[in-house]
């Protein structure tokens, strides 16, 4: 329909221009009509050729809305569409990004949920367990009473495993607002051990504490204080009966600092770059534990520009360090 409008307009522009020629001479108005004429073929030659190029580009970004990862705008290089070809090739990249994204994240999510669902599969089975025994007549007491530890702990580890989930998954999707008011390192501390204190009577660990002088941090007392906790569990998990575990505190004029260290065997060095990573267990170091107290620990931390490193200490153990500037540098 354009095309015809085009050409009827051109039409009635040739003959509004050939029409007065005629009152010169014939070949006055020939040559108008034949110049009108040659500039509409010149016209629609080029004409052809952009909407052919327009078109080209409108089937190149149908391909890419189905998903083809092989488009190629270099072609688009000259003319007035290389400024519309630069932005879309420029949408694509940035849209296959986000969708490389997304399908790792899905892959993620799926395996976090494959882990969760094995982790408490195992405490439950446990339970199912404890529960048919504990309805034989024949218990005494004393062996209900034990199978009565058995279930709290083993009910306190996955409500523990569910509730930390749910934290970090809330951090991750900065679904919480991390509170940032002045805590003291004596007082933090302090709250942290008091929580983990009976899990270290129970094994048979001493937890001493050290601190030089009042340091202060600027975070949000719950999540910092339980992020302390998991690496407190993690501490006295790997401590033998009779170590100890030594949680430290000092500050000075540019930042404040918190080491939990222990006497175990200490982090192998190859565990080491991984063991802040979501679900990472080995045969080792982590194969008691779940595998998200640490991710925890390193996400509530540096949510609040804190860092958080692990090392082997001599002759044994392995250490902790938490550390919080007061300014940014």
């Amino acid at each position: 329909m354009r095309d015809k409008k085009r050409r009827l307009i051109h039409v009635l522009l040739t003959a509004a221009l050939a029409v007065p020629c005629l009152f010169f001479s014939i070949p006055c108005a020939v040559t108008a009509a034949v110049a009108s004429t040659a500039f509409l073929i010149f016209y629609e030659w080029i004409f052809a050729g952009r909407r052919e190029t327009v078109m080209k580009l409108c089937d190149d970004i149908d391909r890419i809305l189905r998903s083809d990862d092989i488009i190629s705008f270099d072609e688009y290089r000259e003319g007035e569409l290389s400024v519309l070809s630069a932005e879309i090739h420029k949408v694509t990249i940035r849209l296959r990004e986000q969708n490389a994204e997304l399908q790792r994240e899905k892959q993620f999510a799926k395996e976090a949920l494959e882990d969760i669902s094995h982790q408490l599969r195992t405490p439950l089975t446990s339970v199912m367990m404890i529960l048919g025994l504990m309805r034989s007549s024949d218990l005494t007491d004393e062996e209900r009473v034990e199978y009565m530890r058995d279930l709290y702990e083993l009910l306190a580890r996955m409500k523990w495993l569910i509730e930390t989930m749910l934290s970090l998954s809330r951090i991750e999707a900065d679904a919480v607002r991390l509170a940032r008011e002045p805590v003291s390192c004596r007082a933090l501390i302090g709250q942290a051990v008091e929580t983990v204190s009976v899990a270290a009577e129970l094994k048979g660990v001493e937890i001493r504490t050290e601190t030089e002088g009042e340091p202060e941090l600027l975070v949000d007392l719950h999540y910092t204080s339980e992020a302390v906790v998991n690496l407190l569990k993690n501490a006295i998990e790997h401590t033998p009966e009779g170590g100890t575990v030594t949680v430290a505190a000092r500050g000075s004029s540019i930042s404040a600092e918190i080491t939990i260290s222990d006497t175990g065997e200490g982090i192998p060095e190859q565990e080491l770059p991984h063991i802040f990573e979501r679900f990472y267990r080995s045969s080792a170091y982590t194969k008691n534990g779940f595998g998200i107290g640490l991710a925890f620990a390193k996400k509530v931390i540096t949510a609040q520009d804190g860092s958080l490193k692990a090392a082997n200490r001599k002759p044994h153990g392995a250490v902790f360090a938490i550390r919080f500037y007061k300014a940014a540098i």
